[in-house]
């Protein structure tokens, strides 16, 4: 690979002026901003590193899929679908950030901006590979598939109706996505043989026609809105992080051995101090076992809530009794935990639970939670291509959007990531230094090379 790495190092000065023209690109799918003009750009960019035939394929409902394919010279090569997403979260809140969330600026070797590690540095380390195999090699070692899609942070609610009508520009024997940081607590790279699923809804209750004084509030007793939708969350999820709908944990597949001996791994060095410090937790995780710990980090089933509006909320006081409340709620499902059924299950709980006048508004309900086998080629060749470039052994998760193309072109998928362990995504500061971004093209050219070698 040194020749490879070698083209890398001399093209990085380069490279991250391209990562910043990308990062300028304002890309919100949540906002529908700039969506296209980013695909339009990332395509002149792929066009630029050798991707010839990179072009966007329409979505209907959706901003465009920038695709395109690169073909090995071996005529016995597999094919590997590199997939990744070009939008970005919502920025907000725009005063955490140290300087404009699309300005791309570099502090002390390190890029700042949305998307710097999700995912636009992963999009661009696929291309940036395999730039360096056919400037080295006159070609990858695998043939390659580039999928980059534009709602993924939406939970990619167009991407199956697209895989449904082009499966012929799917077919590969694997798949890798590069997206995310390091492991926060150990340092090392995680590789995720899976992913959980996500059904996201909003509970919505109204209890009577407009906000009254609550010198009256005895008349409601406990069935005001806010009290209904607390009365109603304490039903659902316990305080010791158990959902509490009848079901839902039945079709859960527990880790296997081979999950359980690469917790014990990552136990060896893992640090639960370091782990709450840097999530700044008041308190210690609610697990007495670091095992268990992780076994609820990887494996586990959550209910979340992600915000909750009932009534006044500005300064001072307000003395009413609010007609109306509400919760957004997310729900992480592990590998056969399917949304659409869990969907069903909490209707029939709330109904069954006497709160049948809570309204359930559907946000996201992404499909396909999977799990890929520790002995597919392509768990092994990410495992190994990591022990290369980063000198030691990753951490190996059985589960972590590649899933909606899996569940209609079956193979193998994988997700990595490169970024630091402190890249914020998803918060002010997002950011990505640049060796580590260097590491990351070097890390998907050996993941071509790996899977070539272990496919042949």
């Amino acid at each position: 690979m040194e020749d490879i790495y070698r083209w890398i190092e001399a093209h990085r000065d380069e490279a991250v002026a391209e990562l910043q023209e990308l990062l300028r690109q304002p890309s919100i799918s949540a906002q529908e901003v700039g969506l296209t003009d980013c695909a339009e750009l990332l395509k002149r960019q792929m066009q630029a590193g050798g991707i010839a035939d990179a072009h966007l394929e329409p979505v209907e409902g959706g901003p465009p899929i920038v695709y395109g394919t690169k073909a090995s010279g071996d005529p016995d090569a597999k094919t590997l679908l590199c997939y990744g997403h070009y939008d970005v979260q919502p920025p907000e809140p725009l005063e955490g950030w140290v300087s404009p969330p699309f300005e791309a600026a570099i502090r002390d070797g390190v890029i700042y901006a949305r998307g710097a590690t999700d995912d636009k540095s992963g999009v661009l380390a696929f291309v940036r590979a395999a730039q360096a195999y056919t400037e080295v090699r006159n070609g990858p070692p695998v043939n390659l598939i580039f999928l980059f899609e534009g709602e993924e942070e939406v939970g990619s609610p167009h991407l199956e109706e697209w895989v449904l009508n082009h499966t012929e520009l799917c077919q590969c024997d694997a798949s890798v996505g590069l997206d995310g940081g390091v492991n926060s607590s150990t340092y090392k790279p995680e590789i995720h043989l899976g992913i959980k699923a996500i059904l996201a809804v909003e509970l919505r209750v109204k209890t009577h026609g407009t906000d009254f004084w609550s010198g009256r509030a005895q008349l409601m007793k406990a069935q005001s809105a806010p009290w209904r939708l607390v009365h109603c969350l304490s039903s659902i999820f316990d305080a010791d992080g158990r959902i509490l709908i009848d079901g839902w944990y039945d079709d859960l597949i527990p880790p296997d051995e081979e999950d359980l001996y690469y917790l014990r791994q990552e136990l060896a060095s893992f640090d639960r101090e370091k782990l709450r410090e840097q999530y700044g937790l008041t308190r210690d995780f609610p697990f007495d076992d670091d095992l268990e710990l992780l076994k609820a980090i990887h494996y586990g089933a959550s209910c979340n809530i992600d915000g909750l509006v009932a009534g006044y909320t500005g300064d001072g006081s307000k003395t009413i009794v609010p007609q109306e409340a509400a919760a957004k709620l997310d729900f992480r499902c592990p590998p056969n935990l399917e949304p659409a059924d869990q969907l069903e299950k909490l209707r029939a709980h709330l109904d069954q639970s006497g709160f049948e006048d809570i309204e359930v508004i559907v946000h996201t309900a992404r499909p396909n939670p999977y799990k890929t086998p520790v002995r597919e080629a392509i768990s092994q060749s990410i495992i190994h291509a990591a022990e290369r470039v980063w000198g030691e052994v990753p951490i190996v998760m059985g589960v972590s959007t590649q899933g909606i193309i899996m569940i209609h072109v079956p193979h193998p998928a994988v997700l990595s990531g490169f970024g630091a362990p402190d890249c914020n995504l998803h918060a002010p500061n997002e950011n990505m230094p640049i060796d580590r971004y260097v590491q990351g093209m070097k890390y998907a050219a050996t993941i071509f090379q790996e899977f070539a070698d272990r496919t042949r």
